[in-house]
């Protein structure tokens, strides 16, 4: 759910390999727009950064 490719996460200059999984946390906590949205839960899956084509398939 983490966007490496996120603007703000390039304006970091972190190095993806190099972060934890609390450094993650950590970031996102401090900086929402690094998750990957949307964000929706249908039955008991989640799917995150998925477009609105995809999204439709799954609900219809």
């Amino acid at each position: 759910m983490f966007n490496f490719r996120s603007p703000s996460f390039k304006q970091l200059g972190l190095e993806k390999e190099k972060l934890t999984d609390k450094g993650i946390i950590d970031l996102i906590l401090k900086e929402p727009r690094l998750v990957r949205r949307p964000v929706v839960r249908i039955g008991d899956k989640v799917y995150s950064g998925a477009d609105r084509k995809f999204l439709e398939g799954l609900i219809s």
